[in-house]
């Protein structure tokens, strides 16, 4: 056969597309850490200008015919699953009209610059007036996807962070965890109750927590030469995979939530950096789900950080750059970071009830989505939730409440339930590990991460989406997605 002709014109063309994703990219990131307020009307509307550029990209009407016609070439496996995910951006985007790709940008910037004050304020009112537009217009985006995907508009959404899933397999798994996860929060709190408890006692100065930061990130192999890290509101992973932004929050008295921060977002951002560095400039060389990159944080901030082994092994950096305290100690940081009480905010809960601040936003998004309640009805919904779910009382408490993410502010539904897929499939890599390397514990206390790191290089990172989410699990574990897993590993850790 001759030479393939369309397909490289295809790469060009979405070598064209990645740029312009790296300068979207770094522009949201100054967005949410450096830029001053009175830069977001600008800000915004450059924004919303390089949406619809990249929209128009991959929108482009030659496009079409040359993906038609790639089909008939002599590709190899690894450019069929290029093209398989070049497809699928395409059909997305041209579904979607260029003026709706622009209104959701200026509506979701408008609604997030404002929720970072409104938040601090308790102001769900103020909050409604911006957040009642991001709702319309993702609204019509649900409706035009799943018209011609022939699906809920929920699961329309979903798609774009999970492709495949669909919520009838969401909630047969949540519906899973509902059954068993109160009994086993009230069985480890009252286990808990009558164990010995040292807080630690502080000021911890923000500038020892960032240098302890830094060198947990170094331990668990951050290349600095590709990434930074910095300070935001929410703490996130953004940039690109060749210049990777993570950032993280601090409070002097309270260094554990900044601590474990990093320690998430450098589980994302070492997939990101453990990429296919001759892929990344297609969409077959990124990230195969919100749900695997996920598990990638959680591999490294649960299955990883909160293990008494690791703890063991950063509890010297602790005392080193906070101070040597008995608090400090290996054996109370286990008990510290395994402690289970269930609290206000989903980024400080704990590994047990987390899942159950993830149900509740899946289950108030997925009905808002389809319908079934308005904006107004959120808070309502979600005191109801929250005191079924965890017995804690959130009635007026937005900013505790409702109001504490910033998914919603700028129409990020159906991203939700990725958090618990996530920690799901970690324990799963980790069940499989230990199956490879039964002295597991012992090789992290003693400092040797490696065994973990080249297990997720070998088998997650350097896949990137050479394959679907369910083949790249089943290929790394030997199965597709199995919950049990997380099941047990809660019990062991909890009540082991």
């Amino acid at each position: 056969m001759s030479q393939p002709t369309a397909y490289p014109s295809l790469v060009a063309s979405f070598t064209r597309l990645y740029r312009y994703e790296h300068l979207s990219a770094m522009v949201s990131w100054d967005q949410a850490t450096m830029m001053p307020p009175k830069g977001n009307d600008a800000r915004a509307a450059a924004q919303a200008e390089l949406d619809v550029l990249m929209h128009a990209t991959l929108t482009d009407p030659a496009l079409a015919a040359l993906l038609q016609q790639a089909e008939q070439e002599d590709l190899s496996q690894q450019e069929r699953a290029s093209l398989r995910e070049m497809r699928r951006e395409w059909q997305r985007a041209n579904l979607l009209p260029a003026s709706l790709v622009e209104a959701q940008a200026l509506a979701g910037a408008r609604c997030e610059h404002a929720w970072r004050s409104q938040r601090t304020a308790n102001d769900w009112a103020g909050f409604l007036q911006n957040f009642r537009e991001v709702v319309a217009l993702s609204r019509q985006e649900a409706r035009l996807l799943a018209e011609a995907q022939g699906c809920s508009p929920y699961d329309a959404l979903m798609n774009k962070y999970e492709p495949g899933m669909q919520s009838a397999d969401i909630d047969r798994i949540f519906g899973e965890v509902k059954q068993w996860l109160p009994g086993l929060i009230a069985q480890v709190m009252a286990k808990q109750g009558s164990e010995t408890l040292l807080l630690p006692q502080g000021s911890f100065p923000v500038e020892q927590q960032r240098q302890l930061g830094l060198a947990v990130m170094q331990l668990l192999g951050f290349d600095f030469d590709a990434g930074r890290l910095d300070v935001s509101v929410h703490p996130f992973c953004g940039g690109v995979a060749e210049d990777v932004r993570i950032t993280t929050r601090y409070r002097e008295d309270d260094f554990m939530q900044s601590l474990m921060g990093i320690i998430h977002e450098t589980g994302h951002a070492r997939y990101e950096q453990g990429l296919p560095r001759d892929m990344l400039h297609l969409p077959v060389g990124r990230a195969r789900s919100m749900g695997i990159h996920e598990s990638q944080s959680l591999s490294f901030e649960m299955q990883l950080g909160r293990s008494p082994a690791f703890l063991s092994l950063i509890a010297p950096l602790l005392a080193q750059y906070l101070g040597a305290q008995p608090a400090l100690s290996a054996e109370n940081l286990a008990r510290l970071y395994s402690r289970v009480h269930p609290g206000f905010i989903r980024v400080d809960a704990d590994e047990l009830c987390y899942p159950a601040h993830v149900i509740l936003r899946y289950e108030i998004e997925k009905a808002l989505m389809e319908g079934e309640i308005e904006a107004e009805d959120i808070p309502a919904l979600w005191d109801e939730k929250m005191q079924a779910y965890l017995g804690v009382d959130t009635r007026g408490n937005y900013r505790q409440g409702c109001l504490q993410d910033i998914h919603w502010t700028d129409g990020s539904f159906g991203y939700f339930p990725s958090y618990t897929l996530g920690a799901m499939y970690a324990a799963q890599y980790f069940a499989a590990i230990r199956r490879d390397t039964p002295d597991l514990e012992q090789r992290i206390a003693a400092g040797d991460l490696a065994v973990v790191f080249d297990w997720l290089q070998q088998h997650i990172w350097s896949q990137a989406s050479l394959h679907d989410t369910n083949t790249l699990v089943e290929r790394a574990t030997g199965e597709s997605l199995n919950p049990a897993y997380f099941h047990a590993h809660l019990q062991a850790r909890y009540l082991g």
